[in-house]
């Protein structure tokens, strides 16, 4: 059995197809292992929630922003985001099933000497600590109330962990870590306005996988989100959003070798963003 870890890919259904099929992927042999953002900006979003819904136990995904935030527009919380393209999901006559499967995907996987989280993990958090958090989310994501916590997670503060933490903000610091971060300062203070590469770093910060100490750095991370960032591989992170809407490939990493596979992204989907 071969894992093929994929970067972001938002909507770019074309693109996928195209990556499965260098891979050689098999749905009866093989897994996926998504980073999260399926959806949004690409322009086929909805045919690729059903593909990966239909994959059933052949795919892993994470929960990206785009993904979130796509619940958020379902519910009609907050701002829609100026040329998102969440319509054809939210007008199809699956939309509630599709929308079900969605809030039900995880935040963090943890397998085989492996972390798959969409942006990263806070310099506090080891592995374990972070698979508890998460499940705190995917609880609140599932329970009765769910609507009221989508109602409120979203907002850059707290923007520092604290183990008092408790309720929303306690989530939402979990939520933003894992979904949104990019800088962080040495104990943990997240940055959300710099979204640039690494020449961007805001004065006081560094790349959260370079926080000093950080304690889940015994442990292979699979992320995406920082498509600026582009495809970086190192002992302990596979990041694999390559920037496809941007230009640039749609990656894939085999796990087991960390081989690379790549396609271009097509013109339709470039010109869609």
């Amino acid at each position: 059995m071969n894992t093929y870890a994929i970067g972001d890919i938002q909507g770019c259904f074309a693109s996928f197809m195209r990556l499965l099929e260098r891979c050689r992927f098999d749905p009866v042999a093989d897994r996926l292992w998504l980073v999260g953002d399926l959806v949004n900006r690409g322009p086929r979003s909805l045919e690729t929630l059903r593909f990966v819904k239909e994959l059933r136990n052949s795919a892993i995904t994470v929960l990206g922003n785009h993904d979130l935030t796509l619940l958020l527009a379902a519910e009609g919380f907050g701002k829609r985001g100026k040329g998102d393209t969440f319509d054809d999901i939210l007008h199809a006559p699956d939309r509630d099933e599709l929308l079900f499967w969605l809030r039900h995907q995880r935040m963090c996987h943890v397998e085989n000497g492996h972390c798959l989280v969409h942006a990263g993990l806070l310099p506090q958090w080891t592995v374990a600590d972070a698979q508890a958090l998460a499940g705190e989310v995917e609880s609140a994501l599932s329970a009765p109330d769910w609507r009221t916590f989508l109602a409120n997670m979203w907002g850059s503060e707290p923007a520092v962990w604290s183990d008092d933490l408790t309720g929303w903000p306690r989530l939402r610091v979990i939520v933003n870590a894992m979904t949104r971060m990019r800088f962080c300062t040495p104990i943990g203070v997240m940055d959300f306005h710099a979204k640039g590469g690494l020449d961007n770093t805001p004065t006081g910060h560094v790349p959260w996988f370079e926080a000093p100490g950080r304690r889940s750095a015994d442990t292979a991370l699979v992320t995406g989100h920082w498509s600026a960032l582009g495809l970086k591989i190192l002992p302990n992170l596979l990041a694999l959003d390559s920037g496809c809407l941007w230009g640039g490939p749609l990656t894939a990493v085999r796990l087991e070798d960390r081989a690379v596979f790549q396609v271009s992204c097509s013109d339709e989907e470039i010109r869609a963003w």
